[in-house]
């Protein structure tokens, strides 16, 4: 609680996806700050303006430390795809607990033959004279509307950070992670498109607070094909934190 009785408003943490940077959540800033929710959107090791950084997954969860640790009062964390991945890893061995967790397009474990073949893809694209520049450049027009896209090459590509950072998401076990998290609740979200929600309903089962979230017509990029209605839903969950201080 504040003082004068009033509940504090928790501050929203945005973990950005592979290659891309913090500009990915413009739609979402914009949205949260308009109805006065403090967010933070901090670039990952190797991405956006730490694209000199050299990744490596302590230093991807170092970030979010140091994010976390600047916040006086509830904290909500967000994160989309490898950020998805590093918020509940990161939210399940922190001294910051936060009061709960988004996970969006993450809901498979990233281990064995699948993170394996995803890892030589990986390396045959950054083989490419362009480093597969002109291959994403291709696909953001064909699956991304044109205001995503200008959100996404805002920050810029890293497009040489790929076979590290999946290299890192094999020492993450989502199960594990999301079972330590005990009693923090922790969202699923998920597009209906998405090739990553293979596992949605085991991951589940593994939150002592869990919820699962499809959003209608949305593919695994799905805070950039449906910003309006993920956005919605990070609001929901910002209320349901605030909700128990209200009645307490």
């Amino acid at each position: 609680m504040c003082e004068g009785g009033a509940v504090a408003t928790p501050t929203v943490l945005l973990i950005h996806g592979v290659r891309t940077s913090a500009t990915m959540w413009r739609r979402q800033v914009e949205a949260l700050t308009a109805v006065g929710v403090p967010v933070q959107a901090p670039d990952m090791p190797g991405h956006g303006t730490r694209a000199r950084t050299p990744y490596t997954l302590a230093g991807a969860l170092d970030t979010i430390d140091a994010a976390a640790a600047g916040v006086h009062g509830p904290l909500v964390v967000v994160g989309m795809s490898m950020g998805g991945y590093l918020a509940v890893h990161w939210a399940a061995h922190t001294t910051h607990r936060p009061d709960a967790v988004l996970a969006a397009s993450c809901s498979t474990q990233p281990r064995g033959p699948g993170l394996w073949a995803y890892r030589h893809v990986a390396q045959a694209v950054g083989r490419m004279p362009d480093g597969g520049a002109r291959l994403n450049d291709a696909l953001a027009r064909r699956f991304l509307p044109v205001a995503a896209q200008d959100d996404v090459a805002g920050g810029g590509m890293a497009f040489g950070v790929m076979d590290a950072v999946l290299a890192g998401m094999a020492g993450i076990d989502m199960l594990a992670d999301l079972e330590a998290l005990e009693g923090t609740p922790v969202w699923l979200v998920n597009g209906r498109w998405d090739h990553f929600r293979t596992q949605e309903r085991r991951f589940v089962r593994r939150c002592a607070n869990g919820r699962l979230v499809i959003i209608p017509r949305a593919t695994h990029l799905v805070s950039l094909v449906q910003p309006v209605a993920f956005t919605r839903v990070v609001l929901e969950l910002v209320e349901h934190v605030r909700a128990p201080a209200r009645t307490a």
